[in-house]
């Protein structure tokens, strides 16, 4: 037997009321009565009706406000309202208020059981679409699901067989994701880390310093070690809305590599420099053992130059050599501009002999710095020395010092050829010299080098701006002591 579907009739007691009653229970459908608000909720609660017609007024009540309550909780309801006057008005807001039919006098029992078939049928039809489109939904949201665990699945073990350390973490510093090259790089074995923070399982100082860094300036490469030699490239890569991704990369190798370089030239410039010393001392006493014609001159003085240059070059290497392996421990309070005046009596006959002209500019309120003072008479050998060496005859340089924030400022600043924009960055490095400079002007390309080593030894900084054609400016900052 078919079950019956339940109306509910909200209308005040009223012939109408009995008229509608009778003709639904005569039609077929089961019928409950409501005379109030309160009635009304409790036979929706209890019962969900299949269709429900609201009287204009409900003991007082407006039926609109009722209504818009009833469809807020139950959304696909049906709702007839009954008005006791055909008003545009009422079916006007009725249709506004979402209700989906319209009863008033004179009213006949087929026209009841018309608008209330012709609801039911609008509510099932609504009902089919939806019960068809969430099932579309569910299905197409499964087939998503399946399609990104699949990827996630793939995504992992891509993570998981990359031989570089991967650490992604939260904004709260939470594990997100972790593989395996990790856990074997810090000996976490196989326990579970993800969703604890890093720096509680992990307890390594140069991550921790890592991140800390991180969030305090932005911060890509980072060199953390550990105890038994070995020796990773970490590059902190922030992921918006994410977190970060920490990735590690073994340069233990590399490190060995530049160790045993920088060795093997230490003790190639160290074993050298004995021959060199005897060859140079030899070179002179040739002249003693009698009378030179002017070619023997010439060779012996084109000689004696090649082996000066020579030793020069071994003693940059050595200087680089200590300064590298971190000997370089001597401080002092020292004033730089009297250094300074050192410097410019060493190069005080080149300066006149090019015609240069020197511009000085040294600020009153300079503070002593606390360094190694044979260091810094290098460095400004090394700037001053390059300023003369590529600024052309009747150039100028200009040098200025200042005081800037408890930090001296060296400015040194050339009418040469300029540097390529190209290749300013790697002005710094070992034996690099630039593409245009001049023939004539020699060098090892050891000079900047050793100036950038002595800086950072010093914990200040130096760089370089340069405009071809027009010259170069090199700057350096060195703290002064509190």
């Amino acid at each position: 037997m078919t079950k019956q579907e339940l109306i509910l009739l909200a209308l005040d007691p009223s012939p109408i009321l009995d008229l509608m009653e009778r003709a639904l229970r005569a039609a077929g459908f089961e019928i409950a009565v409501a005379h109030n608000q309160p009635s009304l909720n409790k036979s929706i609660q209890e019962s969900i009706p299949a269709l429900l017609i609201i009287g204009e007024s409900l003991a007082g009540s407006d039926c609109f406000s009722i209504s818009t309550e009833v469809l807020t909780r139950f959304p696909t309801l049906p709702i007839i309202l009954y008005s006791n006057k055909d008003t545009h008005g009422a079916a006007r807001t009725a249709l506004n208020t979402g209700l989906s039919g319209y009863l008033c006098p004179p009213l006949k029992t087929s026209d009841v059981i018309d608008q209330v078939q012709k609801s039911l049928a609008r509510a099932n039809t609504l009902g089919d679409w939806m019960r068809r489109e969430v099932k579309r939904t569910t299905s197409s949201l499964a087939q998503k699901a399946d399609f990104s665990e699949t990827e996630r699945h793939k995504l992992e073990a891509i993570i998981t067989g990359i031989q570089d350390g991967v650490i992604v973490i939260g904004n709260d510093k939470k594990i997100i994701l972790i593989n395996h090259a990790v856990h074997n790089i810090f000996g976490l074995h196989d326990q579970k880390v993800t969703g604890r923070v890093l720096e509680e399982v992990i307890a390594n100082e140069d991550l921790k310093a890592l991140l800390t860094r991180a969030n305090e300036t932005p911060l890509k490469y980072h060199e953390i070690n550990f105890d038994d030699g070995r020796v990773f490239n970490a590059q902190y890569t922030p992921i918006p809305q994410i977190g970060a991704a920490v990735t590690m990369q073994d340069i233990s190798y590399l490190k060995e590599l530049d160790r045993l370089k920088s060795d093997f030239i230490h003790t190639v410039s160290h074993d050298l420099r004995s021959p060199l010393t005897a060859i140079l001392g030899y070179t002179e006493l040739v002249s003693r053992t009698g009378p030179l014609n002017h070619n023997q001159q010439e060779y012996l003085r084109r000689l004696q130059g090649s082996i000066h240059h020579i030793t020069t070059l071994v003693n940059d290497l050595l200087d680089l050599g200590r300064l590298d392996a971190g000997f370089d421990t001597r401080r002092e309070l020292i004033r730089l501009e009297n250094i300074l005046n050192y410097s410019l009596d060493l190069f005080d006959s080149q300066i006149k002999k090019k015609n240069i002209t020197l511009n000085l500019n040294v600020a009153q309120n300079l503070k002593s710095l606390r360094a190694n003072p044979i260091r810094i008479r290098q460095m400004l050998d090394n700037l001053i020395g390059n300023a003369i060496k590529y600024t052309p005859i009747n150039g100028s340089v200009q040098i200025e010092i200042s005081m800037r924030e408890n930090q001296l400022i060296l400015k040194i600043k050339d009418t040469g050829p300029g540097i390529p924009p190209e290749e300013q960055s790697r002005v710094f490095e070992k034996f690099f010299r630039a593409s245009n400079a001049p023939d004539h002007a020699e060098g090892s390309g050891l000079g900047l080098a050793i100036v950038k080593s002595i800086v950072e030894s010093h914990q200040g900084r130096v760089w370089v701006e340069s405009t071809v054609g027009k010259g170069s400016a090199f700057t350096v900052l060195l703290p002064a002591p509190e």
